[in-house]
């Protein structure tokens, strides 16, 4: 697939999603949302990449949110696909870290919140304005915002639609870290090559650990087939049993832990 809302760059084992719609505040539309659904896909199946970075392009805008095609009908093939995009930033099992390098508005709110980490520039704003402009989010922008930085805090954020400041975002732990807007992408990418030197089976186990308590059956799912499952079809255990199965015979229990 090739792309015209993002862009993609490897550097060794990260790599690097850029929402490329500067003149549109790197909203997020259709196009945009298939694009960045198709690079989170390869980026799971990689076994060379172990971790992500994602920004927008330019120094004003991280992303300011959804931004829909005329409407032609009243079916599904009119959402726009952007569930899709935070569920796979919440279940692969690598971590996505943004890099927030402006205005993070609405769904772009909701964007990095939904990554692992979020790295702020200092020039960053944060903000839901949803019910100024007719619109809300019922799903991943309440649930996980709530567990971010609390209740009161959430509420207050989606009621009031205030922006907030990347010193602000860091004290009420919305982000991680704040740095200098020329120093943002070197210190994305430098702490996801740190967390590349650590276990993939672990950050993958820990990962789907954390995202499993509200992905119900899927995140059991992820927890039990991508790590638990993977893990067991090469053990001496499975491989016996299906040998015995496929020679007509009851396994030799006693090879099981040999």
């Amino acid at each position: 697939m090739s792309y015209d809302d993002i862009l993609t760059q490897t550097d060794g084992p990260v790599l690097t999603i850029t929402i490329n719609r500067p003149e549109a505040g790197n909203k997020f539309r259709r196009q945009t949302c298939l694009e960045l659904f198709d690079a989170l896909q390869k980026f799971r199946l990689d076994r060379d990449l172990r971790a992500a970075v994602l920004t927008g392009a330019g120094e004003k805008f991280f992303c300011i949110g959804g931004e829909h095609d005329p409407v032609t009908s009243l079916d599904q093939s009119q959402v726009l696909p952007i569930i899709d995009v935070y569920q796979a930033i919440d279940t692969i099992p690598k971590p996505i870290i943004a890099a927030v390098n402006g205005f993070a508005v609405g769904g772009g709110n909701v964007l990095h919140t939904v990554c692992d980490l979020s790295i702020a520039s200092s020039n960053a704003v944060f903000r839901q304005v949803g019910p100024m402009v007719g619109s809300f989010d019922a799903g991943y922008g309440t649930w996980y915002l709530e567990d971010t930085i609390g209740r009161k805090r959430a509420k207050e954020m989606w009621y009031l639609n205030n922006k907030y400041t990347a010193a602000q975002a860091a004290a009420m732990g919305l982000v991680n870290e704040v740095v200098e807007p020329g120093e943002l992408a070197a210190r994305a990418t430098e702490v996801a090559r740190e967390i590349s030197t650590r276990s993939p089976l672990a950050i993958g186990a820990l990962k789907g650990a954390f995202s499993a308590r509200h992905n119900g059956v899927s995140g059991q799912a992820r927890m039990a087939h991508d790590q638990q499952l993977t893990l067991y079809l090469q053990t001496q255990e499975a491989h016996e049993v299906s040998a015995s199965f496929g020679e007509r015979r009851q396994p030799k229990t006693e090879s099981f832990w040999s």
